[in-house]
């Protein structure tokens, strides 16, 4: 029988052989999946994370106004970023390797957070925000007829880049804070070795990474009758058959992560691991290729990482 997954899975097989293959799939995640909408729960999760980076950034770090912030995945709306600006805690330098971010987007991630604001969720899941600067952003509401996308970023002070984020060209230790938001389950472990090295070069001594990492199956996001372990049945070659590069998933497990800290001499100085699901692990076939996991190594789904340089 075919399943949801499945057909999601076959749908973005194919598109990433297109020749412009991520705005096709952002075309079918708007209009068929409905994916890319910012739905309170979506927002949520953003506005939790904006809370947690900042959160660690305090306790390890010194935020300020001037604070330099180098964040890995734009996305369409920059809702880290924003709540950046509204705490007084820095200005962002949000890379990505395609440039997602449109007026339309920024106005709709102001236009919710207003909505949150006006009726205490914001407050509930956030905490407060600076009053001056959230009238500027009312301000751009307002008049967002006369605000260009440069103009509205100049205000909450970022700025974006399509960069390689393994070679930035970035002078050595010029952030104070680098963050991301599922983000590293999608990049393959080489790379993602470079890109942590990378960090790590131009992150100031003293400065602070924080990296939240979703290590479930993502189609598991959209076809509820599979678990969000279902992809570790799957050998390596398999899984490279179904996989895609839109949105590739590496399968790395939390202890990879791990390992690749310890290989890079990252000193990690606090780690937050999320509920696992081991009813929901044991009733995957889990295939021999993951054998050298212990149950509880696969059961986590959610992590976050804090190193200090």
């Amino acid at each position: 029988m075919i399943k949801k997954w499945h057909l999601k899975a076959i749908v973005q097989k194919a598109l990433s052989i297109l020749p412009a293959p991520e705005k096709a799939n952002f075309w079918f995640q708007k209009n068929v999946t409905k994916g890319v909408d910012l739905t309170d729960e979506h927002l949520g999760y953003k506005v939790g994370h904006a809370k947690d980076h900042i959160a660690y950034f305090e306790k390890y770090g010194k935020p300020s106004p001037e604070s330099k912030i180098l964040e890995l995945g734009t996305g369409w709306y920059p809702i880290v970023p924003t709540l950046i600006y509204l705490t007084n805690s820095g200005k962002v330098l949000s890379i990505d390797i395609q440039n997602w971010l449109t007026k339309e987007g920024m106005l709709t991630t102001i236009e919710r957070l207003k909505e949150w604001k006006a009726n205490g969720m914001l407050e509930k899941n956030f905490g407060k925000v600076d009053e001056d600067k959230w009238r500027k952003l009312e301000v751009i509401l307002k008049d967002h007829e006369h605000y260009t996308l440069e103009q509205i970023k100049e205000v909450i002070g970022l700025d974006n880049k399509i960069i390689d984020a393994r070679k930035t060209g970035i002078a050595s230790e010029s952030f104070d804070f680098i963050c991301s938001n599922n983000t590293f389950e999608h990049i393959y472990p080489d790379i993602l070795i470079a890109i942590i090295s990378e960090f790590q070069r131009v992150l100031k001594t003293g400065g602070v990474m924080s990296h939240f990492i979703d290590m479930t199956d993502h189609f598991a996001h959209f076809d509820t009758s599979i678990t969000v372990y279902n992809f570790l049945q799957y050998s390596k070659r398999k899984w490279s058959l179904i996989d895609n590069s839109i949105q590739p998933q590496n399968r790395l497990r939390y202890r990879d992560y791990l390992e690749i800290y310890q290989s890079l001499v990252i000193q990690i100085v606090e780690e937050e691991i999320w509920p696992k699901d081991l009813e929901a692990l044991r009733r995957v076939n889990i295939h021999k290729e993951f054998q050298d996991y212990t149950d509880d190594e696969l059961s986590i789904k959610h992590a976050y990482i804090i190193s200090q340089k």
